[in-house]
């Protein structure tokens, strides 16, 4: 045997064998590297010191090789963990962040973030025992998205905290320390704060845009919550963004990366490009910034971006051996890159890493799944009750659930998602909390939005082993314990449908993400006649054949993707198919499913309404209509953003049907993003608005419904009337947007959200009626529930500047608590200020602490009508004077 086969058989079995991925590798006792007790900064140099050009190029990349030489192990730095550990199998899924952030509670999203940390060190440990190091395996994770949520049309808006700077770093900050842990030693795993900066759409243009905003906007709303993830959270990266800003690219932005994010803010950790980012650079149908691969290359490492995730990086030793950079440049990036993954215990003995010792039974553990359902229940918004019309009573003898979203489980999970274990539908939920004796009657109603009719997994009765008479139902699957078909199948089965998401482990090996392949064949039998849509969805490489023709095929590593194919079948009539299934991504997952166009959905929904005491109307978005950079175009909607804001046209027909039959309705929303829902608004007595609320969404909703809980979420964005009332999609100047800078009338507004009991508000005290430059004032007010029912109530600080001479918002969010209270139980919450929070950002883009005088104004929403909100309890205001030394 060779000595070089010996040498790489050696490092197979103790860097990649189960359990040893941490440990010394042959030839590397004694290098400092190694060398726990030295500095960390020595131990990284030392490192980097021994790489080849080569060699620090690659690891310069999102997946970089291993150097067995050296000992360093392959590492994928894609991860994520939006709301939950995401695409790599099972995880527990929270609700969606537009969610997190309506909860308006800090203290859970950290217990929230650190059960999603327990279980990325769980599955990570998991992964690498089992010899895998591939993409969403790793500890370095790309979330949170702090961007701005400053236009409602923006479909990645959902990713967001909302569109409030201070509510955006709140949750955030809270949300970073629980993914980075406590240890002052050891990070948990790598938090990335992102987009910087300035981005929050449009997506179709996001490779080309370039965002123009005063410094006045820059300080005042698009970098505050990504400063207090730096300074205050400590976040060990940063991701920068697709778009230019100021004409310079966001990934090659000496003002972003350098003279900001590192000299301003003192940033140390690294920055990693969105994806693919830094070939727009030189795309001439994006950016083209530059002409070559290797200036653009040269361009974002010069100007502090130290990852790509991408593959321009690989021409960094042309772009050297041109001079348009130097190797010292590079090794500064690869001392922050190494950093970062010694700080994660990557380099040292396993059990000096307390991170290491998390079991793999916190992946979806029982305690998490009820972190889950407090989440969803704390998120959701009530946004109407007229008459007390809810909670529901539970002895209501019959109820219609009808609308797109009641029974859909893409409603719950949102995007940039994990795969839970067990899930919840709106419907289901309905169901397992009413009354045993109440009777239940579903209805679809409606397509989601035009040309997207309802899909469902294709069932046995619809499904042959063969065209022969008698053949099993289902279709027949050959499993292969490897990606490519090759030798003998592990076994064969007939299996009744093709909906398979192996979340436990993969079917041939019984582990998780390991590589397998499946064909499956057989026919398709029509129930009757007329047009369907096929479906096949899944994630992998999938294959799709009819009439042994191949129809369609795609690859995806990330969300689950889809192919639809149109078909024409009479009453009975077959087609022959065959779907060719590989695996070899840490999500494996495989669907089947059909739909028929151009049914009466509408009368079988309106049948359930006449039938029944009481309506719950289940509409609002889905991630297969907003989302990131998607190929839909149809009325509405624009490639993942949307072009109105009211509900698609088959939702608002539904709508006119089910009010004009006169029967009491409770609407339910589901999305991302506010709605315009004006005409449901005047005709219904009862609106919930619950999000994307992840997979225990459909059981916090029933609660809410029939009073097991009692709402408390609070609107994290304005629920504008129409499209029209705001400025162009693709203008970044704040005015006119958000609560902060728009004057006309909303449909809700941003802080709103109603309980089933009542909160007054009194003795707001101030501990210093003036404030000057060193001033901390501490303000404090009563809070009491003066109704029938135990709630917890968000409390709201807003200030406004009553003299200012700049431009600057109507009034301003600068603290909230979320507090618990029993009928007729008062307390003081506690608010500590200082002069910075009575600042304002000028037009050069300094805060100034200007004289005059500035309301303090604290209750459960925003100011409005003051004189109305105080006279019936619901808010207090205090006036100080602004007095600068």
């Amino acid at each position: 045997m060779k000595t070089s086969t010996v040498i790489y058989l050696l490092f197979l079995l103790i860097f990649i064998n189960p359990g040893c991925s941490e440990k010394k590798a042959p030839g590397t006792a004694g290098k400092k590297f190694r060398d726990e007790s030295l500095p960390l900064e020595e131990r990284v140099r030392d490192l980097v010191s021994q790489m080849t050009l080569e060699e620090k190029t690659a690891q310069m990349r999102y997946d970089a090789p291993a150097i067995p030489r050296l000992g360093v192990p392959q590492y994928n730095w894609w991860n994520e963990c939006l709301h939950g550990v995401a695409r790599a199998g099972k995880a527990t899924v929270f609700p969606q962040a537009i969610g997190l952030a309506a909860m308006w509670n800090t203290n859970l999203m950290h217990e929230i973030a650190t059960a999603i940390s327990d279980e990325a060190r769980a599955k990570h440990h998991d992964f690498v025992k089992n010899g895998h190091r591939n993409i969403y395996q790793g500890l370095t994770f790309w979330t949170p998205n702090i961007n701005i949520f400053r236009d409602p049309r923006w479909g990645r808006g959902q990713e967001t905290y909302g569109e409030d700077p201070f509510l955006t770093s709140q949750m955030a900050v809270q949300f970073i320390k629980g993914l980075q842990g406590d240890d002052p030693r050891y990070l948990k795993v790598v938090a990335t704060a992102k987009h910087f900066a300035v981005h929050s759409g449009p997506e179709s243009t996001r490779h080309s845009f370039n965002a123009m905003v005063s410094d006045q906007d820059l300080y005042e709303t698009y970098l505050p919550a990504f400063e207090a993830s730096v300074t205050d959270a400590r976040v060990a990266s940063v991701m920068c963004a697709y778009n230019r800003f100021r004409g310079a690219t966001c990934c090659g932005s000496n003002l972003l990366l350098r003279d900001i994010l590192r000299n301003k803010w003192g940033f140390s950790g690294y920055v990693v490009s969105d994806c693919w980012a830094i070939s727009d650079f030189y795309e001439k149908r994006f950016h083209h910034v530059v002409d070559t691969k290797s200036a653009a290359a040269a361009m974002a490492v010069n100007a502090g971006t130290d990852l790509n995730c991408g593959v321009t990086f690989a021409h960094l030793k042309e772009a050297i051996e041109k001079g348009e950079t130097s190797e010292a440049t590079i090794d500064t990036a690869l001392v922050r890159l190494f950093t970062a993954r010694f700080r994660l215990g990557m380099f040292d003995d396993p059990e000096h890493v307390k991170w290491t010792k998390i079991p793999y039974d916190v992946v979806a553990s029982p305690q998490h799944k009820m972190l889950a359902l407090q989440a969803a229940h704390e998120s959701v918004v009530l946004l109407k009750n007229k008459d007390h019309f809810l909670p529901l009573n539970k002895g209501v003898r019959s109820i219609a659930v009808i609308g797109p979203n009641a029974d859909s489980y893409r409603v719950l999970i949102g995007n940039y998602h994990g795969t839970p274990t067990s899930y919840t539908t709106v419907l289901e939920g309905i169901r397992e909390k009413a009354a045993p004796a109440t009777k239940i009657y579903f209805a679809e109603g409606c397509e989601l939005a035009p040309g997207i009719p309802p899909f469902h997994i294709i069932t046995a009765k619809n499904l042959s082993t063969s065209e022969k008479a008698g053949s099993p139902p289902g279709l027949r699957g050959t499993y292969y314990d490897n990606p490519e078909f090759k030798g003998q199948p592990a076994f064969s089965r007939t299996d009744t449908t093709v909906n398979f998401t192996w979340v436990e482990s993969t079917p041939v090996s019984g582990k998780i993400a390991d590589s397998f392949s499946v064909r499956w064949e057989g026919t398709i039998r029509s129930p009757e006649g007329g047009k369907y849509l096929l479906k096949v969805k899944g994630a992998g490489d999938i294959r799709f054949f009819m009439n042994d023709t191949l129809t369609f095929k795609f690859h995806t590593e990330h969300e689950p993707g889809s192919k639809t194919v149109e078909l024409h079948l009479k009453k009975g009539g077959t087609v022959p198919v065959r779907i060719e299934y590989s695996n070899r991504a840490s999500d494996p997952q495989i669907h089947l499913s059909w739909a028929k166009p151009g049914q009466n959905l509408i009368k079988k929904a309106l049948d359930a309404v006449q039938k029944s005491e009481v309506t719950v109307l289940v509409l609002g978005l889905s991630p297969d209509v907003e989302g990131e950079e998607m190929p839909l175009e149809i009325d509405g909607f624009d490639r993942g953003d949307r072009t109105r804001l009211d509900l698609p046209q088959p939702q608002k027909e539904l709508i006119k049907k089910v009010a004009g039959l006169g029967k009491p309705v409770v609407l339910v929303l589901m999305g991302g993003s506010s709605i315009a829902f004006n005409y449901a608004n005047e005709h219904f007595p009862a609106i919930l608005d619950a999000w994307y609320p992840g997979e225990a969404g459909g059981e916090a909703i029933a609660d809410i419904l029939f009073g097991n809980y009692n709402p408390s979420g609070r609107l994290p964005v304005t629920f504008y009337r129409s499209v029209h009332d705001l400025p162009p999609f693709d203008n970044y100047d704040m005015a006119g947007r958000t609560y902060k800078y728009y004057t006309g009338p909303v449909l809700y507004p941003f802080g709103y959200g109603l309980s089933y009991t009542t909160f007054r508000y009194s003795d707001l005290k101030i501990s210093s009626g003036t404030i000057d430059n060193a001033s901390t004032p501490v303000a404090e007010v009563r809070v009491t529930n003066t109704g029938p029912m135990k709630g917890q109530e968000v409390v709201q600080l807003y200030i406004r500047n009553e003299t200012s001479g700049e431009k600057i918002p109507v009034h301003s969010l600068h603290g909230f608590q979320k507090v618990f209270l029993n009928p007729g139980e008062s307390r003081t919450v506690t608010f500590h200020l200082t002069a910075e929070d009575f600042k304002t950002v000028n037009a050069q883009g300094k805060k100034i602490l200007e004289p005059g005088t500035a309301s303090l104004f604290i209750g459960g929403l925003q100011p409005g009508n003051f004189e109305s909100l105080s006279t019936s309890g619901k808010m207090s205001r205090t006036r100080v004077t602004i007095a600068p030394k």
